[in-house]
């Protein structure tokens, strides 16, 4: 017997399990298709909610949307905390962007100033004043300023929680891979898997459906594979290869028992003409990235990342190299030509794309999945997602 669902998301990061959590509960039967193999970027991920540090010259349109992502994520972590009873370690105290030396205060003043024109909160700190906030910042570093906006969650404790939601809310799960959307007619009529039907058809006691002939049908799949959305057959031929990975390397380092933390804000830093960020959690972990690499799909860790991050880490912050180096990670970022989201219709019936988000998919999941659902059941979504729609890439196939 085939196994069906209204929909299949295929991809079990962050957008995945949000879209996913949000259509079951707006009525529909879902299926998330994921390995479950740890290869998601929302696990090797800082949890930065940045819009205004993380904006970057013309990108005005991204902006824009993470601008309002952000104010959209505080309810949506309630709600999702409220399902779950899980704390996901939001945190509000704010970002404080310093600089090293004097190039690079120069250099950080101009990137404030332009945004200070497009309208956008920063306040300006001395050297003595970021130290005030956060006093084991080491003496060399020249001011900086405070962005009372942007946040930072928990990655793993915010998608262990949307996993538990969307499961709670009765969505099923393939530990699989999905090679090729089924056409035919022009809409869509399921998808194929790379390894599914070893445990035969069916649902198992997990809630883990399978099937025999290697598919799942259904009439609608939504694309949040990550990096590896463009490798699925049956997409359009100018979405095939759109989204790329781009490797990125952290350290997770950990206080000493009995160890007070050593900061209160995420700080960014721009050192030597590098930028590094460090994030405290409320467990007392600190999280220092990121590398950021075209690598196509490596995940080696390198020592001389590790040694990068960590010289970087201790020119601003000296007490880091008190702390344990609990892990090092690498992953693979989805990235677009033009740094923004993929998020729409494609022309082809059922077929819908949530992808490409490269550093904002944990500030855009909550939008993301409400636009999702908005698209599914017929509606307009609440913002304005033409900038980020698939066509972009299909109409510039098209004249070329």
């Amino acid at each position: 017997m085939a196994v069906t669902a209204d929909i299949v998301v295929a991809g079990g990061g962050v957008i995945g399990t949000a879209i996913a959590w949000r259509a079951a509960g707006a009525g529909l039967d879902v299926i998330v298709v994921d390995p479950e193999s740890g290869d998601a970027a929302s696990q090797v991920a800082a949890g930065m909610l940045a819009p205004v540090s993380e904006s970057l010259f013309g990108e005005d349109a991204l902006l824009a949307l993470n601008l309002l992502a952000v104010r959209r994520f505080g309810p949506f972590a309630a709600e999702l905390e409220a399902a779950t009873g899980r704390d996901v370690g939001l945190r509000r105290e704010g970002t404080l962007a310093v600089a090293y030396d004097p190039g690079d205060h120069a250099a950080l003043v101009r990137l404030t100033a332009f945004r200070r024109s497009l309208g956008l909160d920063a306040e300006e700190l001395d050297s003595r004043e970021c130290r005030r906030l956060e006093p084991f910042l080491a003496p060399d570093v020249r001011g900086g300023f405070l962005f009372a906006g942007d946040w930072s969650v928990d990655n793993r404790r915010y998608a262990g929680a949307l996993r538990q939601a969307m499961q709670a809310a009765g969505v099923r799960t393939v530990h699989d891979r999905v090679t090729e959307v089924r056409i035919h007619g022009g809409k869509v009529c399921g998808v194929r898997l790379a390894g599914a039907g070893a445990d035969g058809p069916g649902v198992g006691a997990d809630g883990a459906a399978s099937s025999a002939d290697g598919g799942i049908d259904c009439a609608t799949v939504v694309i949040a594979a990550g990096y590896a959305s463009g490798q699925i057959a049956g997409l359009p031929g100018p979405l095939r290869g759109v989204v790329r990975p781009v490797k990125g390397q952290l350290l997770r380092l950990r206080h000493p028992t009995g160890m007070p933390p050593v900061l209160s804000h995420t700080v960014r830093a721009v050192v030597r003409g590098t930028d590094v960020y460090l994030v405290p959690r409320a467990d007392g972990e600190m999280i220092v990235g990121a590398t950021s690499e075209e690598r196509g799909p490596d995940r080696t860790v390198t020592a001389g990342a590790v040694h990068d991050l960590l010289r970087d880490a201790m020119s601003v912050l000296p007490v880091t190299s008190e702390l344990a180096l609990a892990e090092t990670c690498a992953g693979l970022r989805p990235g677009t030509p033009d740094n923004g989201p993929v998020v729409g219709a494609t022309g082809i019936g059922g077929l819908l794309m949530a992808t490409g988000h490269y550093r904002n998919g944990i500030l855009l999941s909550a939008v993301t999945a409400d636009a999702a659902v908005a698209f599914l059941t017929g509606q307009r979504p609440a913002l304005e997602w033409e900038p980020f729609s698939p066509r972009r890439f299909m109409v510039q196939a098209g004249s070329t």
